[in-house]
């Protein structure tokens, strides 16, 4: 089976700093609420934000703690 680029809106480009960005602000957390329930530093939650941090094991406790299903790094 072949997928072509044409089946994909090219106009919209997500990234998972921007999605956990969002997730976190709908949750109603705070950057230092989401680190305490995730056990990250207010630091490292600004890293994985401005996508300087994408390491898979962070985003998944970030993930978690925010209650989305997945991230595809």
């Amino acid at each position: 089976m072949t997928i072509s680029q044409t089946q994909f809106d090219t106009t919209k480009s997500v990234s998972i700093a921007s999605t956990i960005a969002e997730a976190r602000r709908a949750a109603g957390y705070s950057l230092e609420d989401l680190a305490i329930a995730c056990g990250l530093t207010v630091g490292e939650l600004g890293a994985i934000e401005s996508g300087a941090d994408l390491d898979p094991s962070r985003l998944q406790r970030v993930a978690a703690a925010l209650k989305l299903r997945s991230l595809a790094v």
